[in-house]
């Protein structure tokens, strides 16, 4: 099988090849929130999965208003950072063991996802603006902040409460 190479003469061109991108992974992302939800023993944790998945949702129409505004029909481009990224989660999502343990590997993994996504998010934000479309580069902008926040949100759930009662199985 051959690979289809993807053809960048300009700026837009990386734009239009780095949202449909995005706009794969989060559809990914969909499908895997409410599996970590699931597999969530910690009720923080589940409820932060949760509302995590209305913002990927929220953030899927952004991208879809992206594609509308730009003409262009809502294509998908497989994302295999995401792929990977979800292979890996779902290995902590089987794991047996010790519940907070898990826990500690599934804020791990989603964290992973976290820090993708404000990656491309920022890369085509500043896209955006060069490319003078501020209109996009706000809703890019407003995903980038969820991410960051969803980022805290784990990181603060860690610290506080599963990082420890996990250190606290020997």
């Amino acid at each position: 099988m051959q690979l289809m190479k993807t053809h960048l003469d300009t700026l837009e061109d990386l734009f239009w090849d780095q949202v449909k991108d995005i706009y794969d992974a989060e559809h990914r992302i969909l499908e895997a929130l409410p599996k970590m939800e699931e597999a969530a023993s910690d009720p923080t944790l589940k409820s932060t999965f949760r509302e995590h998945l209305g913002q990927t949702r929220q953030q899927v129409e952004r991208l879809e208003q992206i594609f509308r505004s730009g003409g262009r029909d809502a294509d998908r481009e497989t994302c295999d950072g995401i792929k990977g990224l979800i292979k890996e989660g779902e290995e902590i999502i089987t794991a047996k063991g010790n519940p907070d343990t898990r826990d500690a590997g599934l804020i791990a993994a989603a964290q992973r996802v976290e820090h993708y996504e404000m990656a491309v998010y920022g890369a085509i934000r500043n896209f955006a603006r060069q490319l003078g479309r501020d209109d996009f580069a706000d809703l890019l902008q407003r995903s980038l902040e969820e991410e960051g926040a969803t980022d805290e949100r784990l990181t603060s759930i860690a610290e506080s409460k599963v990082n420890p009662q996990a250190a606290a199985h020997h």
